[in-house]
């Protein structure tokens, strides 16, 4: 039982990373109806900025904090503005590859800036282990699982009465109609773009303190994408469980099975579900008239 409970929490650990990362991709999503695949890049960096800033204030969490936040969202709202604001009204294909453009670069601007190398996150506050009834994780592992609770409730409150989120619901929906009502849709996709930056640079900054730092950080966007497919890709708060059903189907798979497996468990449930449902567990079915 306690093995179980082991591969249990470390698995929610996991895919509260992964959830917050596939809110970023929904959150992106439903306010532009841009797929941006170099969400997992823009966590990497967040990551490594963090790194760097910790190493000079001797791991101080609070500055750490503040610094990879400002940072991040700067970071996403001159992403926008230079790349993808240009590129609004092109074809969808014309966006998506720029998104993965950028992603190209990212990776190599990582070991082009720092190096290839993996490191730790030198923060004692992250580091330390918390014990929970024999069963011991890392600070690092209980703040991912309290953000990711945390940005489901905000997020949720945020789209049901602030006036900002509406008008975000607004563009998600018709973004045309939207700016005839006098919505400023530009206004509203930078604060989308910066609102997913602080999500999965958080999400990337946590999960290099609880395991390591290394330029492979970015694969964690690789499986977020498939927990946003799963949860529904126009559902911020769905994508948030689907990463949390990922993540743990992943560690009780390679737990009790094999190791090799471990990867594939996520994707094979992901089309599973798709089968029966292929707008997602919490997407919303389209209907168009032809």
């Amino acid at each position: 039982m306690t093995y179980f409970l082991e591969l249990l929490s470390s698995g929610l650990a996991v895919g509260a990373v992964y959830g917050l990362i596939a809110m970023s991709f929904a959150i992106i999503y439903k306010s532009t109806g841009l797929l941006n695949f170099a969400q997992g890049e823009m966590a990497m960096i967040i990551a490594y900025v963090a790194w760097s800033i910790s190493t000079s204030v001797d791991g101080n969490p609070f500055i750490v904090a503040v610094g990879a936040i400002g940072f991040a969202i700067l970071f996403a709202l001159a992403v926008e503005r230079i790349a993808i604001r240009p590129m609004m009204g092109e074809s969808i294909l014309a966006q998506i590859m720029v998104t993965i453009g950028l992603s190209v670069i990212f990776r190599s601007g990582v070991i082009l800036l720092w190096d290839g190398l993996p490191h730790n996150m030198d923060i004692a506050a992250g580091n330390a282990l918390v014990d929970f009834g024999g069963i011991r994780v890392r600070v690092a592992q209980v703040a991912v699982l309290l953000l990711l609770v945390a940005a489901v409730v905000g997020m949720w409150a945020y789209f049901r009465w602030s006036r900002f989120g509406i008008a975000m619901r607004a563009v998600a929906s018709d973004d045309a109609t939207a700016q005839l009502m006098g919505v400023n849709t530009g206004r509203v996709q930078m604060a989308a773009w910066g609102a997913a930056a602080v999500m999965s640079g958080t999400a990337g900054v946590l999960f290099a303190i609880a395991y390591e730092l290394s330029p492979s950080l970015y694969a964690l966007g690789l499986k977020a994408f498939p927990a946003t497919i799963l949860g529904g890709l126009d559902s911020i708060i769905g994508s948030a469980f689907g990463g949390l059903i990922i993540g743990v189907t992943e560690n009780l798979v390679g737990g009790y099975l094999s190791s090799s497996l471990k990867e594939v468990a996520g994707f094979v449930i992901i089309i599973l579900i798709l089968m029966l449902r292929p707008y997602g567990l919490f997407g919303e079915k389209r209907i168009e008239r032809l």
